[in-house]
């Protein structure tokens, strides 16, 4: 039998969130061949972000060049208008796919959940086996949630719609406990 996630203390935990009144969010898009023109996938992560009430402060589109993405990365964990980091693309095996190597040695807590529950859901929901090919990450990083998210617009519709924005403030919370 399934467990519901109802429980008293998930309950109690999403509704203390629910206080928060907005996330203040950066963006990153990682990619080689995109421009914000281009940027599909970038543009759908404002804007559901924006309709759940959050406010998007920044916006980049990267290359996937280790030393640039590292810098912007750590400018916006030093921001104190950035409360969570959602990044998309570069999760791939491909020789220039480097956003996981990067964020992983910045995160203080990895959390699983998110890659294996993104994995399960693409597996089911839209790509079969392929769905092992993605390298989703997210964790905590200097009292911020941070998320790697694989390129693609469906990917990004995905893992918004059913994980991040969800639980965006009850995990922001439980960092920030």
């Amino acid at each position: 039998m399934m467990q519901s996630d109802k429980s008293p203390s998930t309950e109690s935990h999403r509704a203390a969130a629910a206080q928060l009144e907005s996330v203040r969010c950066a963006v990153f898009t990682i990619s080689d061949s995109r421009t914000l023109a281009t940027d599909e996938s970038g543009a759908l992560i404002e804007r559901l972000l924006i309709e759940a009430g959050h406010e998007v402060v920044d916006r980049q589109l990267l290359t996937n060049d280790v030393a640039p993405m590292r810098a912007a990365l750590e400018a916006a964990l030093v921001r104190a208008d950035v409360d969570v980091v959602l990044c998309t693309g570069g999760t791939g095996l491909g020789s220039r796919d480097q956003t996981v190597e990067v964020v992983r040695p910045l995160l203080d807590r990895e959390l699983p959940g998110f890659g294996e529950l993104f994995r399960a859901l693409s597996f089911l929901e839209q790509i079969g086996a392929a769905a092992m090919l993605s390298r989703a990450v997210a964790g905590a990083a200097r009292g911020k949630f941070v998320a790697v998210m694989p390129g693609s617009r469906a990917a990004v519709e995905l893992a918004m719609t059913r994980l991040l924005i969800p639980e965006i403030k009850h995990v922001l919370r439980e960092i920030r406990r």
